[in-house]
């Protein structure tokens, strides 16, 4: 007599074919064989990231620059003032954009405070526009422009 065991391995009777139903079966390889073929839509579901392709690593990241123009040094006057970024000695008006974080000053649009202003580099135009003023500019090379 036959038994149970040695029928249900002979194949045929499940639809699994002789070796599909014994142990782990159809697995389509091991480990991560076939992420790039028959296992790819599980790729795509649940490791979409397997393959890298977000973005890139920069080994030499510039510094940030956070420019501000003339015209919104004239609307942000007050709050700079407020936070301790505008001083005045003896009637002259000292303003640090250096120290409030700003690191380069833009020539698009008017300012009319006369004043020096402290600032890391600043545009041809804005350099123009201030000594036209009578507006003197600190950069930071310790020039200063008239």
């Amino acid at each position: 007599m036959v038994k149970t065991r040695t029928k249900k391995l002979r194949g045929g009777h499940y639809g699994r074919g002789m070796k599909a139903g014994r142990g782990k079966g159809k697995k389509g390889g091991s480990g991560n064989a076939g992420l790039h073929k028959h296992k790819w839509v599980w790729t795509l579901k649940y490791d979409p990231l397997h393959f890298g392709g977000k973005g890139f690593t920069s080994h030499h990241p510039g510094k940030l620059v956070v420019p501000l123009t003339l015209s919104e040094l004239s609307a942000k006057l007050e709050h700079l003032r407020e936070d301790g970024y505008v001083t005045e000695n003896d009637g002259k008006v000292s303003i640090n954009l250096k120290a409030a974080g700003f690191n380069r000053l833009l020539g698009s649009g008017d300012f009319r405070l006369k004043s020096t202003i402290i600032v890391e580099k600043a545009t041809e135009k804005a350099l123009s526009k201030l000594s036209a003023l009578g507006i003197t500019v600190e950069t930071d090379g310790g020039d200063s422009k008239k």
